[in-house]
Formats: C-alpha cells, sequence, structure tokens
C-alpha cells in the first residue's frame, strides 16, 4: 500500500514486537506507533524535491539487458510549523505529491523460435496480436497492449496538526491527516476464480485486464493530556478514520477468458476476474483512556479502549463470466461459432471450466456486505521498581469483539449437513457470525540494568498478544451464503458456450430464495479473533573499543491461529497405487458439472477457524559502534522462521484452494509459511564532516543479504481429483523406477517421449538442491527459499548553510545509488527467481492407478532443465534518485 503520512512529517517510528505494556493492543505482529512533528515557538519549515528516471537506471543484469520503458518518479513536499500564540497554541503542516511511474511487465512475447528464458515468454507475439485484432474486430473489445505499458501510482498527503497547553496540567492536540491515491495493479494470479494465472515466463496477458485499487483516507485524532497532584496522570485519545479502498478497471465489461496451453495458463483477456463492482469502505470510531497513578515503587495505569467498526464491501467476482478454455484454438472455435449462431446452446468444444456469479436480490445490483463490530478492552498494569536496576511490568487485558447481526438466513443451507476436518457431521447457520469471546492477555515483563552502571542489560518477558483480524474474513460470510448472490461454476461442459454478454448464463428473474447454485464463506460460531504466546529475551552489552553488542531471541506460539476447510468436500474415494499414494476423489454431482460435493448445489462451503499448532522464532546479534570523528558502524545478522496451516487472504475460497497440500485441503499439515524470514545480513555504515560553520558532507554505505522469498513446488492442474487446481505438492521420484511419466506432445511442437521427460526430470531434481534432499518423498510447503540476493545502497548528501534574518538555512543536495553493485558490475546485486514452481503437469491416473503426470515445457521443442535463472528486473539494475531540500532552523 501507499503511506498515509510523509515521513517529513515524522518525528519519531516505533517498530514494537513484543512489547509488555499491556496499553498496547491490537496486534500479533508488530505495533507500529507514529509520532508526528509539532509545532514549537520557533518556526521551521522544509520544501524538498526528489527525482528519478529512466536516464537514471541501469540498462544491464549481467547476460540479460533492461528496458525501464518509462522509469519515473517525482516528489515534492513541504513542512511548516511554529507558534499560533506564543507558549500557548501551536500549528504543525505538511503536505506531499508524489507520481511513480514504471514498466508494467517486463516479460515480452515470444517473436517465434526465440529461448524461453530471461524474460522471453514462450507466449507467441503472432497469438497476441492475433487475438487482438479479432477481439476488436469481431466484438468491439479492446485489449490494450500486452508488453511496454506503464503502471503508474499517484498520490497526496496532507496532515495538519494543533497543539493547545490550556495551563501547566492540561494540554490538548488535534491532528488531521488525508491520503489521496491509487495504484495500478497486474492481473491477479489466484486460482479461486478461472484456472489461475503464472507468474512466470510461460505466461502473458494484456494491460486491460489489470486493475486500479483506491487508497483514500480520512482520519481525525484528539488527544488530552492531564495531570492531578505529582502523582496521577490521565491520556484520553479519540479518533475517527474513514477510507476508500474500491477497486476500478482499465478496459471495458467483457466476460473474462483464461486461455490454457498443455495444461497450464498460456493467456487471458478480459475484465479482471475480482474487479466488477469491488468496492471496499469502511468507518472506525476509537476512544481510549489511561488513568496512571505513581505510589511508592509502583505505576499503576488503569485503563480501556473501545473501536466501532463498519464497513460496507461489494466483492461481486465472476459477474461478468469467465471461460476457461483448453487451448487459444479451442477459444477461437467456440467463438466463431458464436458468431454464425447467436442462439445455440450447445459448443462444439468442451470448455474446462466456466463460473458466473450473480446478485440473487430483486433491485439490488451490488451485493452490498455490510459488517459492524464493536470491540472493547480494559487493562491494568503494575510498573514495578523493585531496586534502582531492576524494573518488572505486569499486567492484564481483557478484550471482547462483538459482531451485529447483519448476516443473511439461508434457511436451505441451515438444514444441509456438511463434513468437518474430522469427517464428522456437522452444520453450520449463514447468518451466525462469531460470539462474542472474552480474550484474556496477561504479560509479564523485566529490565535488569545488572551492574547498575547500564554495561549490561538484559530485558524480556512473556505474555499473551491479542489481534485484531482483517476484517474482511468475517464479511465473506456476509457476501458468500446463496441469497445474497448466487455462484455457478462447472467443468468440462459444452453448455455453456461463448457469449460476449455478461449477463447470458444469470437467471432472468431473481426473488431472494437460495439461488439454484451458490458457494458459503462460514465462520465456526467459536471462532475467536487471533492470539499468540510470545517470550522474548534480550542482552545489551558494552564491550571493548566502544562496541555494543546486542542478542535478541523471539519465540512465538499460536493461541488462536487462522485456518480454512471446506465443509462441503466429500471424502475421498480411494488412493493412489504407488510410492505416491495420496486420495484420490471421484465425481459425486456429474449432473451439475460439480466433483466431490456433499451438497450438489452449493460450491464450496469454505470455514474460518481457529487452530493453535502455528509457530515462530526469531534469533538476532547486532554490533555497533560510533565515533567521535562522526563515523557510525553497525553489522547486525537475523535469521527467522515461521510455520502455520495456511497464509489467509482476502478471499476465503482463494486460502483455501491457494495453500498447497498433500493428501487432504481440510487437513494440510504444519509447513513453512509465506512470510518465513529465512537468513538475513546487513553492515550499515556513515559519516558526517562538518566545515565550520557553512557546510557538512555526509555519506552512507548499506550492504544487505537475505533469502528472497521461499515458495512450494505443486503440479499443474488437479492430480486428486478434488475440484482444485495447482494446489497439491509434488512427490519426488527416488529414482527413474518411480516416474509415472506420459508422452506427449505439445501444441506446435515435437513429441516428449516417457524416456526423455524420465531423464529431464532425473537431472532437473539433481540440479535442485532442495529437490535432492526430498528422493523419496513429498515436497513441502513454503520449502523452497530462493536464494540470497545482495544489494548495497549509497546516500551522499551536502548541506550548506547560511543565517538569513538571524535563522539558520540550510541548503541540502541529496544524491542516492541504489543496487550500487550493478553499477560497479552488471553481475552484481541481481537475484535469482524459479522459472517455474509447478514443474510436472497432472494427468490424473493410469490404468493401473498410478499417479500420472508430464513433464513441464519450457517451450514446445524444450522440457524445462533448471530451477533458477536471473532476469533483468527493477531491484536486479541501479537506480539513482536526486534531490534537493531547503530547510530553516
Amino acid at each position: 500500500g501507499v503511506a498515509p503520512i510523509s515521513l517529513d512529517a515524522i518525528e519519531q517510528i516505533q517498530v514494537n514486537i513484543a512489547p509488555f505494556d499491556v496499553r498496547q493492543g491490537n496486534f500479533t505482529g508488530a505495533g507500529v506507533n507514529t509520532v508526528t512533528r509539532s509545532g514549537t515557538n520557533q518556526f521551521n519549515g522544509s520544501a524538498y524535491y526528489f527525482l528519478r528516471n529512466q536516464r537514471y537506471v541501469g540498462r544491464q543484469a549481467g547476460a540479460n539487458a533492461f528496458n525501464p520503458g518509462t522509469f519515473d518518479f517525482a516528489q515534492v513536499g513541504a513542512r511548516l510549523g511554529g507558534p499560533l500564540i506564543k507558549d500557548k497554541l501551536f500549528f504543525f503542516a505538511s503536505y506531499e505529491e508524489d507520481k511513480q511511474t514504471q514498466p508494467g511487465i517486463l516479460r515480452t512475447a515470444n517473436p517465434g523460435g526465440a529461448a524461453v528464458t530471461g524474460n522471453m515468454t514462450r507466449v507467441l507475439q503472432s497469438d497476441l496480436t492475433g487475438l487482438t485484432t479479432f477481439l476488436r474486430d469481431r466484438f468491439k473489445y479492446e485489449t490494450g497492449p500486452y508488453t511496454g505499458y506503464d503502471n503508474e501510482t499517484p498520490s497526496q498527503r496532507l496532515l495538519s496538526r494543533f497543539d493547545y497547553n490550556l495551563n501547566d496540567k492540561n494540554k490538548f492536540s488535534l491532528r488531521f491527516t488525508a491520503l489521496n491515491s491509487n495504484t495500478d495493479v497486474n492481473l491477479s494470479t489466484s486460482s479461486s476464480l478461472g484456472f489461475g494465472r503464472a507468474n512466470n515466463n510461460t505466461f502473458l496477458s494484456f494491460q486491460n485486464s489489470n486493475y486500479q485499487i483506491q487508497e483514500n483516507i480520512r482520519s481525525v485524532v484528539g488527544e488530552w493530556n492531564s495531570l492531578f497532584g505529582d502523582r496521577m496522570a490521565n491520556n484520553f485519545i479519540i479518533g475517527y478514520t474513514s477510507q476508500d479502498e474500491s477497486r476500478q478497471s482499465r478496459g471495458s465489461i467483457f466476460p473474462f477468458v483464461d486461455i490454457l496451453q498443455d495444461g497450464t495458463a498460456y493467456t487471458s483477456f478480459g475484465f479482471e476476474p475480482f474487479t466488477p463492482n469491488n468496492e471496499l469502505r469502511y468507518k472506525s470510531f476509537q476512544i481510549q483512556n489511561n488513568l496512571t497513578v505513581s505510589r511508592d515503587k509502583h505505576e499503576f495505569t488503569l485503563g480501556g479502549s473501545f473501536e466501532k467498526y463498519r464497513s460496507e464491501n461489494v466483492f461481486f467476482p465472476g459477474s461478468q463470466s469467465s471461460y476457461v478454455y483448453n487451448s487459444l484454438a479451442d477459444f477461437y472455435t467456440d467463438a466463431n461459432d458464436y458468431l454464425a449462431n447467436p442462439n445455440r446452446t450447445t459448443s462444439p468444444v468442451t470448455l474446462r471450466r466456466f463460473q458466473v456469479r450473480w446478485a440473487n436480490i430483486p433491485g439490488q445490483e451490488k451485493p452490498i456486505q455490510p459488517l459492524e463490530v464493536m470491540y472493547g478492552g480494559i487493562y491494568l498494569q503494575d510498573e514495578y521498581r523493585a531496586s534502582d536496576n531492576l524494573r518488572f511490568t505486569a499486567g492484564l487485558r481483557m478484550d471482547v469483539p462483538v459482531f451485529g447481526e447483519t448476516g443473511f438466513t439461508n434457511a436451505q443451507a441451515n438444514g444441509y449437513t456438511f463434513r468437518d476436518e474430522n469427517g464428522n457431521a456437522v452444520q453450520y447457520q449463514t447468518q451466525k457470525l462469531p460470539d462474542a469471546n472474552l480474550l484474556w492477555s496477561p504479560r509479564l515483563g523485566f529490565n535488569w540494568d545488572v551492574t547498575g552502571d547500564q554495561k549490561t542489560q538484559i530485558r524480556g518477558g512473556t505474555g499473551v498478544f491479542t489481534g485484531r483480524p482483517a476484517y474482511v474474513w468475517i464479511s465473506n460470510q456476509i457476501g458468500n451464503n446463496g441469497v445474497l448472490t448466487g455462484f455457478e461454476s462447472v467443468d468440462n461442459v459444452r453448455n455453456r458456450p461463448f457469449n460476449p454478454n455478461p449477463n447470458a448464463y444469470k437467471p432472468a428473474t431473481v426473488n431472494g430464495t437460495p439461488a439454484a447454485q451458490y458457494e458459503l464463506a462460514l465462520t465456526d460460531p467459536t471462532f475467536k479473533f487471533p492470539q499468540i504466546w510470545r517470550s522474548n529475551i534480550a542482552v545489551d552489552r558494552r564491550l571493548f573499543w566502544g562496541l555494543n553488542a546486542t542478542a535478541e531471541f523471539l519465540y512465538s506460539k499460536d493461541v488462536n491461529g487462522v485456518y480454512y476447510i471446506d465443509a462441503n468436500l466429500a471424502a475421498p474415494t480411494g488412493a493412489f497405487v504407488g510410492p505416491d499414494n495420496r486420495p484420490r476423489y471421484s465425481d459425486t454431482c456429474p449432473a451439475s458439472g460439480l466433483q466431490v460435493r456433499l451438497n450438489c448445489n452449493v460450491q464450496n462451503a469454505i470455514v474460518l477457524k481457529n487452530q493453535d499448532v502455528g509457530s515462530a522464532w526469531n534469533a538476532s546479534f547486532a554490533l555497533e559502534r560510533g565515533f567521535r570523528s562522526g563515523f557510525f558502524a553497525k553489522a547486525a545478522y537475523n535469521y527467522g522462521m515461521s510455520r502455520n496451516t495456511v497464509d489467509p487472504g482476502s478471499i476465503a475460497a482463494g486460502s483455501f484452494t491457494g495453500n498447497p497440500m498433500v493428501r487432504d485441503a481440510n487437513n494440510p499439515g504444519v509447513g513453512i509459511s509465506g512470510t518465513a524470514a529465512g537468513h538475513r545480513f546487513f553492515v550499515t555504515a556513515s559519516y558526517e564532516r562538518r566545515y565550520f560553520d557553512f557546510g557538512k558532507t555526509g555519506i552512507s554505505f548499506y550492504f544487505e543479504g537475505r533469502n528472497a522469498g521461499n515458495t512450494s513446488y505443486t503440479f499443474s492442474g488437479d492430480l486428486n481429483g478434488d475440484g482444485i487446481a495447482n494446489n497439491e505438492l509434488i512427490y519426488v521420484a527416488k529414482d527413474r523406477a518411480e516416474m509415472n511419466f506420459e508422452a506427449y506432445t505439445p501444441t506446435g511442437g515435437r513429441l516428449f517421449s516417457v524416456a526423455e521427460q524420465q531423464d529431464a526430470w532425473e537431472a532437473f531434481i539433481n540440479q535442485d538442491k532442495y529437490l535432492s534432499s526430498r528422493r523419496g518423498q513429498y515436497a513441502e510447503r513454503g520449502a523452497v527459499f530462493l536464494p540470497m540476493v545482495y544489494n548495497a545502497d549509497v546516500s551522499i548528501t551536502q548541506d550548506i548553510f547560511a543565517r538569513l534574518g538571524g535563522q539558520k538555512n540550510t541548503l541540502q543536495l541529496r544524491f542516492d545509488i541504489l543496487n550500487f553493485g550493478n553499477l560497479l558490475n552488471d553481475n552484481w546485486g541481481q537475484g535469482l527467481r524459479l522459472i517455474n514452481t509447478r514443474p510436472l503437469v497432472a494427468r490424473g491416473a493410469d490404468a493401473n492407478g498410478k499417479a500420472l503426470y508430464r513433464m513441464a515445457n519450457l517451450n514446445p521443442t524444450t522440457l524445462l532443465s533448471k530451477s533458477f535463472e536471473r532476469t533483468a528486473g527493477t531491484g536486479d539494475v541501479w537506480r539513482m534518485q536526486l534531490g534537493l531540500r531547503y530547510l530553516f532552523n
């Protein structure tokens, strides 16, 4: 997202991962507290301009050329603060505006015969230009370009603040912030609608299938600080925030179409699947009060917080209709058949998938999902000074969320019997949101100055932290209940021939009763807000030569973690034969085109539940030293690992279907989370040199090495037949005897024999460090870590001082180089990316019941041969930024 407040308006940022102060709540990851600047008795301010564009960007990343296209960033801003009434009333204001333009896509279409490597895709130019022409000429639909287009992010930020000293016992401040922004975002890769697109060089789509997301925020916060005698103080905060995160599309309304080639995504066009009428607006009113009383060695705090939240969400994916074809030729055949006979009812080809969603309540074209939550908390804390060098903080926080009754009742679904993750029969109520639950957060922290001279300090604590979930997880239930909307999803059918009218297969009339087909998002009635138990211990030590060292260890364990099940998923009916013996599923609803469903008119019933199996730990070590000469240096190393059962996203169905697993999607097991940090180390150094009273030069250097992320190796397609594509972790054959390939000839290519694929897969496993370690085993979720990436940044500032009218004035020139190593050497500062996270294409079972598959190809004549490759992206080349800033006082 876009930062809502300008960095120039911020006095201090506090990032708290394990604060054992119970006043800080409502997070399980990290709490971020921003302290903005305020006015003083002296006027002060600044004005600045920063610029970078394609002239200040590298053109080479190793052997790969980089074409930055339009690469532009311009930022202008100013701030001013001072007194309105000396010693009494002060003001501060900040305004900033920036616009960022960068290439929307770096990959290019294949002219034919070019090697599929780097940014070159397998997708043929002739196919894409032919599609553009065909859709324009025959359907009046504009795809937009498939390469060479830009993504833009314009934004404007405003902050104003007033501070009023009523008297020496009472101070009041009022702050207003505003953000207007919208960001171009590329087509979603989610498989919860369509068949899932790929973010690699096997796939390329068009600009008009992308979307824009808004971030428009208005916030007002008031704060009153009071003193009562020498022992009592009170802090009262009241605030209101409104936010609009609605989406817009670059293209006109048109059905969304996925085109496959050899079983994997090849190209897509049409209206972005999750953008039709996608609107999210929410408002929040907050109050917090803290009363602090000092007595002897104790400082007691009694406080409370309250939030009233309301959102209105319109989430209508698939309302434009979604078609999936097994090949581009199949689409042309179906589209031309429509042009010849628009009233036909049968397609000449079998569609891989068709989906459509419709508003199911008369007169409600936009199915609004209202959500109301009241979230209150109270807490009590004692900060106890046991001695001059030992302090304890003990507290208890209690939070209670209460949901408004805004759900919709589907009596039909309420009567259905579903199946939970243990195979037990269970029923749900579509209108039932989570019950009010009292959430306890006890915490204990300490700080011990061991020798009393601040040479050795030991600090830490343990406690429970409660966080507010993404409320869209809950509002999914309000929007997916079979009453507000209907949803049809059918596979391998001919009775849904292509029609350019998005409404062609929606019911002619609706009456508010349950739709003929629908999907459900449900919340377990006992669902509790996320909670973790977190402990940490740290040692700060002053060493020889002026060195300061820090060692810290942090461990977190889920108390109320989050995961999903599909309660409408039928039990497996068998298992594969051989070393890969995972369960298999059979069609239970062939008449409706749905697979393995308990209730055939329900596409899925995704239930949000709690689990306590997730955990995370992090260890860090740091050394730093400052010098009187103006030199400062710091080095640090960090390693982090986190495990859970799912990385939840904004869509319940997408979170479930996109979760890699082996045997049972309802019991995926614990895997490595997508936020696992892995290894990271950095070295930073800075030096400042003053020149009497007329100038100062500063130079800083930052070098970092880090894991570039992690992912999973899964099959392309649906191996086990549960109706979910691209989510099954692969089995890594122990040897050739365990492999079971199917010979095939790709579109426009040559035959890949079984023996050739065996040889290629054996070589692929041998060159992949992770796969080599998993011989005879299944791949694990999130266990494929990308290689380390190393970057260096350099910044130089030159300050020129002058006194004008008795005030200090500074003109600052700034010069930043990001990825400085690439400027020195084209081969430095580059990362590696995975060529394909789905190296095997699922083909179901062979005649003997063994898992059958094909090896993925790079192009019609070449099989996949290596895991990683270097590409030329924005982060792989050096970028330069120039800045000019004027400051006074």
